[in-house]
C-alpha cells in the first residue's frame, strides 16, 4: 500500500496519468486528471463501471470551476458555489468543457465544490478539478478506510492519500443545477 501524505507528490502522480485513492467528505474516492483519457479509463476498468454513466468531478476552490461558472447565469452559478450541510454534486450543462469519457452519454457533468480540507489541498496542488468516484468495484460498498481501498484494488492504484475522511454520513447528493431536482439522496 503506497500511502502518500504530500498533496504535491500526489499532484505529480496525477499529472503523470496516475490514479489515486483519496478521502472525500464521506467515503474514499478514486481520482485522476479528468482530461487524461487513459487515466479515466483505468478508473472505469477498476470499478467495472460503464463509460455511459459518466463520472463526478470535484473541485477544492471557486477558480477551479471557472469554465463552468462562465456558462451559467449568476443565480445558477451561486448554487455551484454554495456551501451545503450535505455535500452536493451539481449536474451542470456541459458539451464543450468536460471530455466525453467523463460526461458519458450526458450533455452535462456532475461537479462538487468540496469543503473537505484534504480535497481542497489536493485540488490546489493539482491546480484543477479531479475525477471523484467512490473507491469500490461495482456492486460493493464504498471503501471507508485506506485498508479497504488496498483490499479492493491492491497495487492497481498508484497512491493512497494518507488523510482523514470528512464527517459526512453519506456520499454527496446529486442535484440538477437548473431545476434543483434531486437525482441521488
Amino acid at each position: 500500500m503506497n500511502l502518500v501524505r504530500s498533496p504535491s507528490e500526489l499532484a505529480i502522480i496525477l499529472k503523470q496519468g496516475g490514479v489515486i485513492a483519496y478521502p472525500t467528505e464521506a467515503v474514499w474516492g478514486l481520482g485522476c486528471d479528468p482530461f487524461n483519457e487513459s487515466a479515466v479509463r483505468r478508473i472505469l476498468d477498476l470499478k467495472s463501471r460503464p463509460e455511459y454513466k459518466g463520472l463526478i468531478l470535484i473541485a477544492g476552490a471557486k477558480q477551479q470551476l471557472t469554465p463552468w461558472l462562465n456558462t451559467l447565469e449568476p443565480k445558477v452559478a451561486d448554487r455551484l458555489l454554495s456551501i451545503n450541510e450535505t455535500p452536493t454534486s451539481w449536474v451542470v450543462p456541459d458539451t464543450n468543457i468536460a471530455p466525453i469519457w467523463v460526461r458519458g452519454e450526458h450533455q452535462s457533468v456532475a461537479i462538487r465544490l468540496s469543503q473537505h480540507k484534504p480535497v481542497q489541498t489536493l485540488c490546489e496542488a493539482f491546480q484543477g478539478t479531479l475525477v471523484s468516484t467512490s473507491a469500490n468495484p461495482a456492486g460493493l460498498d464504498p471503501a471507508m478506510t485506506a485498508i479497504e481501498v488496498s483490499t479492493y484494488f491492491g497495487r492497481k492504484v498508484d497512491a493512497i492519500y494518507d488523510a482523514p475522511l470528512g464527517g459526512a454520513s453519506q456520499p454527496s447528493q446529486v442535484r440538477d443545477i437548473l431545476s434543483d431536482t434531486l437525482f441521488r439522496a
